[in-house]
């Protein structure tokens, strides 16, 4: 069958080059920010390691935040593939799948605690995401993840009735502007709740990351998703059964 003008065309030889270029400039960036820092990110260090000249370098990312921008993106998607695979998997009544997500969430953060302090530590000086791009999108996909794995399964009325602070005005117009893809795909009593849960969660592994659990020493993978169980218990309790439902809020 002769192909159609729909057809998506293969990279050509071009692109492909660039791609692995790119790929390569992200990994010697990604093992600079973990020797380093991110604050001692700079391009002609990147282009040194790979014995690039930086003028070459600015091909593929014209300036540091370029290639700010690229790190930050990879990382949220890498963190939100390594939730997405914990959560592949079947469950069970000792780990359900979405205490396993959240187990994925922590175990990627721990194994990279430079690229994690990359995109929630403090914002690098001088560093500012653009407005609706790669950044944004990556964050978005992440938010998605996690409100699938905590509300796979219930629907829209469920969650519009679910047990949570009444939400005011001036928020649910705010949670109105943020987009089907994301936070603002919830009814607002389930958006709420979804917030202060990715919070409880984050903290967690945010303060180990930054070591302010190391009292605990070996347990902190057993207080974890001890506290993950209780999270995730709450908050499906605070659902009503579908056939509970008699109004939305």
């Amino acid at each position: 069958m002769p192909p159609t003008e729909s057809a998506t065309a293969a990279p050509s030889l071009r692109e492909r080059r660039r791609s692995v270029a790119v790929h390569e400039i992200l990994g010697a960036a990604e093992r600079h920010v973990v020797e380093h820092g991110a604050a001692a990110l700079s391009l002609r260090a990147i282009a040194r390691s790979l014995g690039m000249t930086v003028q070459a370098l600015y091909h593929y990312f014209p300036s540091r935040d370029d290639l700010v921008t690229a790190l930050v993106a990879k990382s949220h998607d890498d963190l939100a593939d390594a939730v997405d695979a914990a959560d592949a998997g079947p469950g069970t009544a000792a780990v359900p799948r979405a205490v396993a997500a959240t187990e994925g969430y922590r175990g990627w953060a721990v194994a990279n605690p430079e690229r994690f302090q990359l995109i929630y530590g403090a914002p690098l000086r001088g560093y500012r995401a653009p407005e609706e791009g790669p950044t944004t999108r990556a964050v978005r996909r992440m938010g998605g993840v996690f409100r699938r794995v905590l509300f796979d399964g219930f629907t829209a009325a469920q969650l519009a009735a679910c047990d949570a602070p009444e939400v005011s005005a001036p928020l649910r117009a705010h949670l109105g502007y943020l987009g089907p893809d994301g936070v603002g795909a919830l009814p607002p009593p389930a958006a709420s709740l979804f917030v202060s849960t990715w919070g409880h969660m984050h903290g967690l592994v945010a303060l180990e990351v930054f070591g302010h659990t190391a009292f605990l020493g070996a347990h902190r993978a057993e207080v974890f998703r001890s506290a993950m169980h209780t999270m995730v218990e709450d908050v499906h309790r605070r659902i009503p059964p579908a056939d509970g439902v008699v109004g939305v809020r």
